[in-house]
């Protein structure tokens, strides 16, 4: 078995951000633990956002599909991956991979959840180029088919 000492150095060390929440109540997940990974990604000191909601991240953008996906999840006590937009703490937006699994701790019957983060920003922006330049590519075309249909008539 691992001890918790590498274990922490090794959360710490993580590229992606890591947190750590527990249920309050049917609807509120509450931080009570941050990886240096998840400050550096949402410029966020861990002091200034332990013991607050996580949903603090989607600012007022709360009408995203993925939340209710992932508050179902939540409520179901079920893994999940979604991608979200979320907010850094100087208001830039960018797209959240966010994979959140439930874990029982037996002792005192809570729920808490682990949280992975990870910015995809560029592959979510890219995907929605490809969408934008086929639909350009597929407006071209049927003007083309257009004109050679007017030529020939």
């Amino acid at each position: 078995m691992i001890n918790a000492t590498l274990l922490q150095r090794m959360i710490d060390a993580s590229n992606d951000g890591i947190v750590v929440a527990e249920q309050e109540g049917d609807d509120d997940t509450i931080l009570i633990y941050v990886n240096p990974a998840f400050e550096r990604l949402t410029g966020y000191d861990a002091n200034d956002i332990l013991y607050r909601d996580c949903r603090f991240l989607q600012n007022d953008d709360r009408n995203q599909g993925a939340r209710v996906l992932i508050r179902q999840a939540i409520k179901d006590g079920l893994p999940s991956r979604e991608i979200l937009r979320n907010y850094r703490k100087d208001g830039s937006a960018f797209w959240n991979e966010l994979s959140i699994t439930p874990v029982l701790n037996e002792a005192d019957k809570r729920k808490y959840f682990i949280g992975i983060q990870k910015d995809v920003s560029r592959q979510v922006e890219a995907e929605q180029r490809v969408v934008e330049l086929e639909r350009q590519l597929a407006d071209a075309r049927a003007r083309i088919a257009a004109l050679e249909a007017d030529q020939r008539s």
